[in-house]
């Protein structure tokens, strides 16, 4: 049996998620249900619990979260910090942002990491921060997103920072149709993210790779 087939590797990804979502916390899995039940879709608990062992290992202390509702990673970051450090949100649209503040309000009396949330698209905000001010950016949600961080994140991370782009295979988009596995898959944000990854590959200031933990993670350092 052709241990890499395509059967197989669906299967193992399959139980990788499986797993993931049932080991997930009971808070984790009521903030998932609340979300998806308003409209927010919430991404990959293999990617959420990779995102807080990233946090971890690295130490990250300063830390962007943009996206969209991104309510399962929120609660993962804040844990793996530990009361420690920031975590600053940027949610381009006023519904995800009232819905990551409500988390906010609940986990304030539990936790003393510093947290903000502001409703901004990502392009007119994070020129606004200081540089050089920051360990960890993750990008999920819109494609607006991305190419909008990714322009600030060398200016805004630390020497040795990192950038995590989700979503990197471009399935999380309603419009989908195959992301970056269809090659004529023309949706915006398949597009977007198809000229991210090549642009991101050839920059010289940046050592990449790319990884198939939920819809693909791009984890960018940046020298």
């Amino acid at each position: 049996m052709n241990k890499t087939s395509y059967t197989n590797l669906s299967k193992a990804w399959e139980f990788i998620e499986s797993r993931a979502l049932d080991a997930q916390r009971a808070v984790l899995q009521s903030t998932r249900a609340t979300a998806e039940s308003q409209g927010h879709e919430q991404g990959s608990a293999a990617q959420a619990s990779f995102l807080k062992m990233l946090v971890k290992l690295t130490a990250a202390r300063s830390i962007i979260l943009v996206g969209t509702a991104a309510a399962v990673e929120t609660i993962e970051i804040i844990d793996a910090l530990e009361g420690k450090g920031q975590l600053t949100v940027v949610d381009s649209s006023a519904d995800g942002a009232a819905f990551i503040r409500s988390i906010f309000n609940e986990l304030d009396d539990e936790s003393d990491t510093r947290m903000r949330v502001v409703n901004a698209a990502a392009g007119i905000f994070l020129p606004r921060l200081n540089a050089d001010d920051y360990d960890l950016i993750i990008v999920t949600g819109d494609a607006s997103n991305y190419t909008a961080t990714y322009e600030q994140s060398q200016r805004l991370l630390k020497q040795g920072g990192i950038t995590v782009f989700t979503d990197m295979l471009g399935f999380a988009s309603s419009d989908s149709q195959g992301g970056l596995l269809n090659p004529v898959d023309r949706d915006p944000k398949t597009v977007e993210l198809r000229s991210l990854l090549s642009t991101i590959e050839t920059d010289e200031h940046i050592d990449s790779t790319l990884i198939p933990v939920g819809s693909g993670l791009l984890i960018a350092e940046h020298r």
